[in-house]
């Protein structure tokens, strides 16, 4: 004989449900995350996590080849850190040929040096007639005031992803 209370539906969903909701607390949670990158024929803009609570801004002019950007506050009131690099510089392209450049922000875990941290993002540049991707890490520390003269980018590693654009 059933018992009655293994047939009764209801006592099964109720009880569905509660081992749903013990199951959910008890599994592991991820951040989600959202990073924006935009770009035009002139420049390109992309955000990266700069800490967990705070984010950075950078836009990179294909005119110039300068990399710049910024840190926001904690509150979200003013812009405290202020970054440059100058990637013409760094590329060495062909001056006969126009730089283009591709810009993209990944996650790192890259040991401080110098008295900064860095923060848990780093910017991938690449450049077309060079051939080359670069990696930049972004010093970071939890400012308090705003700094005056911007901090540099500081390069990590590069690779080639093919022979340099030769100039005809």
């Amino acid at each position: 004989m059933r018992s009655q209370f293994f047939e009764n539906r209801k006592v099964w969903l109720a009880a569905g449900i509660l081992i749903g909701i013990a199951a959910a607390n008890y599994w592991p949670h991820e951040e989600a995350m959202a990073i924006s990158t935009d770009r035009s024929q002139k420049f390109a803009m992309v955000t990266v996590p700069a800490a967990n609570d705070t984010e950075a801004v950078f836009i990179l002019d294909f005119l110039t080849g300068r990399l710049t950007g910024a840190v926001l506050d904690r509150q979200g009131t003013q812009f405290v850190a202020y970054y440059y690099r100058n990637l013409s510089e760094d590329f060495l392209s062909d001056p006969n040929l126009t730089p283009t450049y591709s810009i993209v922000s990944g996650a790192s875990a890259i040991r401080g040096r110098n008295g900064f941290q860095f923060a848990p993002s780093c910017l991938y540049i690449s450049e077309l007639s060079s051939g080359k991707v670069a990696c930049y890490a972004i010093p970071y520390r939890n400012f308090t005031r705003v700094q005056q003269s911007p901090l540099a980018l500081q390069p990590v590693a590069s690779f080639s992803f093919r022979e340099a654009a030769q100039s005809e």
